[in-house]
């Protein structure tokens, strides 16, 4: 599959055709499904863990605590499991619709304690809606798992997770490590500076449970705080050198706005109001017009190789879904958008075309929709 041709034919404006079966919504894993056995008290509780990062909560698999382009969840996770876990060490995968896994193979002499998650994906579920616009979906997905593991791994306490989101590889996509606990407390972690987090710490398992993607439409302008703490969040999580990070704003004065070097407050970045191009470059989705706000991350030039791409999707997957928590303590509602055509953000500021694009983004509001058709 060549992702730069996948890449550039998903920004055109060409539309999907009709959809496609979907195929199963869980890879065929060999052998009987086994329960995941509780935890003892020094193990990684990977039944806490997958029900906070991956499990799904109905019936029908749509709700999950990570999010999913149109919920059809291509993403795939194999776990290979090394001492120190609820399970036995061995390679499993893993099925969220039962919340179950199926072994798959043995550990490896070098299998470290914990658990390492590989997650790759099966295409044909976002492609049986999405089509051709589907590689840049499943990539951002992908990141989002990534982030969903992270901060359930940080929820329950266990050792210091890893995230490899450098894009080398196409299977794996990512890759999640998770060590045994070490005795810290869940609810003060020794957290080092430049690790990840979403503003205001480590999360509940209460929070990853109850983060969902806000329906449409998304009225109401954060504050300057809140706006300002989702854009930090995004800025620490999705990796400076490789994406950029703005929000565009309405009235009364409709601009894009990005943190000072210092990260201490907000400037703007250009003037105008920008949301009603958003909404036309988002798939046509016409309600981000009216968007309190919207977190957008940038860069992927035209000619980015292969690990490019994927390491700057992979990343702002990662960094949104963490920017979504940061929304959420602070009272907004949130809903990721992934679907971008014709989205060169470079281009429209006058600057050289075909250098900074879109990559994904974060619609903001201080009021749900249910709140909104009430009033």
């Amino acid at each position: 599959m060549d992702l730069v041709a996948a890449l550039a034919r998903a920004r055109s404006p060409e539309r999907p055709g009709p959809d496609t079966p979907a195929g199963t919504a869980v890879r065929p894993w060999p052998g009987p499904p086994l329960p995941i056995p509780e935890a003892g008290p020094a193990d990684l509780d990977l039944q806490a863990l997958l029900r906070l990062s991956l499990a799904a909560s109905d019936a029908s698999g749509r709700l999950r605590p990570a999010p999913s382009a149109g919920a059809l969840h291509p993403v795939d996770a194999e776990l290979v499991v090394g001492a120190g876990c609820s399970l036995p060490p061995g390679r499993y995968g893993y099925d969220p619709l039962r919340h179950r896994v199926h072994r798959v193979g043995l550990p490896s002499d070098d299998t470290p304690p914990g658990m390492t998650a590989e997650l790759s994906v099966t295409a044909r579920r976002t492609a049986s809606h999405y089509g051709h616009r589907a590689w840049p979906l499943l990539l951002l997905d992908t990141g989002h798992a990534a982030a969903a593991l992270f901060l359930a791994a940080r929820a329950l306490g266990a050792g210091e997770p890893e995230a490899r989101l450098d894009g080398l590889t196409e299977n794996p996509l990512a890759v999640v490590r998770i060590p045994p606990p070490d005795g810290r407390s869940p609810m003060h972690p020794a957290v080092s500076p430049h690790v990840p987090e979403p503003s205001g710490g480590t999360p509940t398992p209460a929070e990853l449970l109850a983060r969902r993607s806000t329906p449409p439409p998304l009225p109401g302008a954060p504050s300057h705080g809140s706006l300002r703490a989702v854009l930090a969040t995004a800025e620490r999580a999705g990796n400076g050198d490789l994406l950029r990070w703005c929000a565009a704003v309405g009235p009364p004065r409709p601009g894009l706005m990005e943190l000072t070097p210092d990260g201490a407050t907000l400037r703007r970045y250009a003037a105008g109001e920008a949301r009603q191009t958003l909404a036309a470059w988002a798939a046509c989705q016409a309600w981000i017009a009216n968007a309190g706000a919207v977190l957008l991350a940038h860069g992927c030039p035209a000619d980015a190789d292969a690990a490019h791409i994927r390491r700057a999707h992979l990343r702002a997957g990662f960094a949104v879904h963490l920017a979504h928590v940061t929304a959420l303590r602070h009272g907004l509602a949130a809903r990721p958008v992934g679907s971008w055509q014709q989205a060169d953000l470079g281009a429209a500021l006058g600057a050289a075309p075909g250098r900074d694009w879109v990559v994904h983004a974060l619609a903001l509001g201080t009021r749900h929709a249910d709140e909104e058709n009430t009033t």
